[in-house]
């Protein structure tokens, strides 16, 4: 048995180091280079030519790996209109999950730290609108950046949780930013739940990828004048309790059976 875990464990660390020998590859080998082509076309045209390329060679990274992606749509959004779109954060694979997923031309607002990274922060910047949440005043300013992206007609997408949820419940508290655009600017939010990235890629340690499904869910959107009196912390009640209510009826299996006890939960 001991001899069995073990070489379980060496497999499973040759299988993470090819699968990041292939990411680093992809962003070195192709990302990059294609940046520098697209920066003398500005921050939309050629944000939005870089967001294309990142989809199509995330598909062929997963297909490489054995991570098999699929979209669920209890509702599908609408190609011509702008959305604010709000996922679970639950694993490092869903910066690249999320790009899989949403078909639409987006920025998504992230965390200000990345940009330390080589190369890939250079990227990060070009396509990603970041903050530091510790900082009322950075979080003011990625606020207004996002309120222009929209008034350019282009999505966005939030991480309202902020950072991964490590607790055995549905979801973190949320931040109220991606509320507030919301109630401002009369935008749709569009919830997404992300299923299965917990289980391919624990936040615990980078070794533990593997292959498998992944499962992004559209629930329906939610439409700030439906709720004309809410503001944007009732907005943000409505929609967690949703995302909240549709993790528990899909299985997250984050979820304890404790939660589900002690919160009225079959």
């Amino acid at each position: 048995m001991i001899l069995l875990r073990s070489l379980l464990r060496f497999f499973q660390i040759i299988y993470c180091l090819y699968a990041y020998s292939l990411f680093a590859v992809v962003i070195t080998v192709v990302l990059f280079p294609c940046l520098l082509i697209c920066l003398p076309l500005g921050r939309i045209r050629g944000g939005n030519i870089m967001f294309d390329l990142y989809r199509l060679l995330g598909k062929i990274w997963f297909l490489l790996i054995g991570i098999r992606h699929t979209n669920i749509y209890k509702s599908s959004p609408g190609a011509d209109e702008q959305f604010i779109f709000v996922v679970n954060h639950i694993s490092y694979l869903d910066a690249v999950t999320i790009i899989l997923s949403i078909k639409h031309h987006f920025r998504a607002i992230g965390k200000y730290e990345l940009l330390k990274v080589p190369i890939f922060g250079f990227l990060y910047r070009f396509c990603v609108v970041t903050v530091n949440r510790s900082s009322a005043e950075d979080r003011a300013r990625s606020l207004a950046d996002l309120r222009k992206i929209l008034a350019k007609n282009i999505s966005i997408a939030v991480f309202p949780e902020g950072t991964f949820n490590m607790a055995d419940a549905p979801l973190k508290e949320m931040y109220d930013g991606a509320f507030k655009l919301a109630v401002e600017t009369g935008k749709r939010i569009q919830p997404i739940l992300f299923l299965d990235t917990y289980d391919r890629l624990h936040y615990d340690s980078i070794f533990s990828l593997r292959p498998g499904r992944s499962r992004a869910v559209f629930l329906d959107p939610i439409n700030p004048s439906a709720y004309p009196e809410a503001d944007p912390r009732e907005l943000k009640r409505i929609t967690a309790e949703k995302m909240a209510s549709a993790l528990i009826t899909y299985k997250a299996t984050w979820i304890s059976e404790f939660y589900l006890e002690n919160n009225n939960h079959g």
